[in-house]
């Protein structure tokens, strides 16, 4: 695949060296619900050196669904997409994880939390 190039789901992704990287939308939803679940786990579970192993369950599904999500670059945030991916109980666990941090969010990460309510903002998502 070239840079640039759609890949077989239409995810437009970018070739640095061996890896790949996926667009700037998503790696900014991955890292938002990477702060998100840490922030959690911290407040909740421990001392916030490790994840505990139900969080990083968490994180690694939540990478996983992002990484396949059919709308990409044109989605909304995943609270307002019409595709509900998550299974049931993932689905209430990262509830739980928005509710106890997103209040909090405008405190510790003013941008991140500020272009999430903007990506919201979208209506539909769009397919790629």
């Amino acid at each position: 695949m070239e840079n640039g190039e759609p890949d077989r789901r239409g995810a437009r992704m970018e070739q640095v060296g061996n890896t790949q990287r996926q667009s700037p939308r998503m790696e900014r939803e991955r890292a938002t619900v990477e702060v998100m679940i840490r922030r959690f786990c911290r407040d909740q579970h421990g001392d916030g050196s490790e994840l505990c192993p139900r969080c990083r369950e968490l994180l690694d599904y939540a990478r996983y669904r992002l990484a396949r999500c059919p709308f990409q670059e044109g989605k909304t945030t995943c609270g307002k997409c019409p595709v509900h991916c998550y299974k049931p109980g993932m689905r209430q666990r990262i509830q739980e994880v928005m509710r106890h941090v997103g209040p909090r969010m405008m405190l510790t990460n003013p941008l991140l939390s500020f272009r999430h309510f903007l990506d919201g903002l979208r209506r539909k998502p769009r397919r790629r």
